[in-house]
């Protein structure tokens, strides 16, 4: 079994891949409601981190450049077909990473989405102490709507829940951006109007990637707004396959 990728919706017929980013603390099935929206356009494909789900018994990764380098070896087969990235708040600086180290290769990506997070090259703001204690997690995923309510108060599911929140957490924190070349492909950056952590202003740091065209889509919600629109995101992955006519986005 491919262990670094989970394809929910298989679609070899789709004329392009999308390769997909979750979130701090996230698992590769918090992306089935987008695979499933994007099926017919793209096959999705979703990173499954090191130490949740059904990679449990696995030690959590320390470094950004080892997931990269990890998920890369591991992508399977595309048939020819170009790859879009998309990422989510920490998924989309991976997804970057990942389309800076394709673009050195000679592969560029046809297109990067950046979800829920500002640009790269800002410093990124302290939240909590390092390391942060569960009551500092805790009070982030509340902050955030992350999750359901109830679910903070349940003991076990905190069990399962902090330990890949911390590690990806103190992941983020070893991260120091190196300014390199800017990416030829399109970038396009969505963020949610009211998210507590990331600035509209922020998200237009996204430019400073992009040599190519750029996009900022600001939607409303919160940090996490991606699952309110799914069809006007399915749109927009959809207006960059290449070789496919553009749909309308409104």
């Amino acid at each position: 079994m491919n262990n670094w990728t989970r394809c929910f919706r298989p679609d070899p017929d789709a004329g392009a891949q999308l390769l997909c980013f979750p979130h701090a603390g996230g698992s590769a099935s918090g992306y089935i409601p987008l695979a499933t929206e994007v099926t017919g356009t793209v096959e999705a494909l979703v990173v499954q981190y090191p130490g949740r789900h059904d990679r449990f018994a696995e030690p959590f990764a320390e470094r950004f450049g080892v997931v990269v380098d990890a998920v890369l070896a591991s992508l399977p087969p595309s048939g020819g077909r170009p790859l879009l990235l998309f990422g989510h708040s920490m998924g989309a600086l991976l997804a970057f990473e990942t389309a800076r180290r394709l673009a050195a290769q000679g592969r560029e990506p046809a297109a990067l989405f950046v979800s829920g997070s500002e640009g790269p090259s800002l410093p990124r703001r302290s939240r909590f102490p390092e390391p942060p204690s569960d009551d500092d997690l805790i009070g982030e995923m509340r902050l955030l709507s992350g999750t359901d309510e109830s679910l903070l108060t349940h003991p076990e599911i905190l069990q399962l829940a902090l330990p890949p929140l911390r590690a990806d957490y103190a992941m983020l924190s070893a991260r120091s951006h190196v300014p390199g070349p800017p990416l030829h492909c399109p970038v396009v950056a969505l963020t949610g109007d009211s998210d507590p952590r990331v600035s509209v202003e922020g998200v237009q740091a996204w430019e400073r990637e992009a040599k190519g065209p750029f996009e900022r889509h600001v939607l409303p919600g919160g940090h996490f707004f991606l699952n309110d629109h799914l069809p006007y995101v399915a749109d927009l992955v959809a207006a960059h396959v290449p070789g496919r006519a553009a749909r309308t986005v409104a």
